[in-house]
């Protein structure tokens, strides 16, 4: 009794629930390449030349740490 729990624990998807796994599967791949992937610029693009010229002068250093709070455009920087 104790092998069949842990046989349908371990087992990678359900038994009658192919579509909701491959839907899962699906969803962790649109995740993964929204992290792999350089979003596009939009039309509204507001400019920022001061940031962007100190994000050029760390060009040559080993790493540039880009710290502000959520929504303050630290993507948009680097994509631009």
């Amino acid at each position: 009794m104790t092998q069949d729990r842990w046989r349908r624990r371990t087992c990678r998807f359900p038994m009658g629930e192919p579509a909701a796994a491959e839907a899962a599967t699906s969803e962790r791949n649109v995740l993964l390449a929204t992290k792999l992937n350089v979003p596009g610029l939009r039309p509204d693009l507001v400019p920022r030349p001061r940031l962007a010229q100190r994000l050029d002068e760390g060009r040559g250093r080993g790493l540039v740490l880009i710290c502000a709070p959520t929504g303050y455009g630290k993507t948009v920087l680097l994509a631009e």
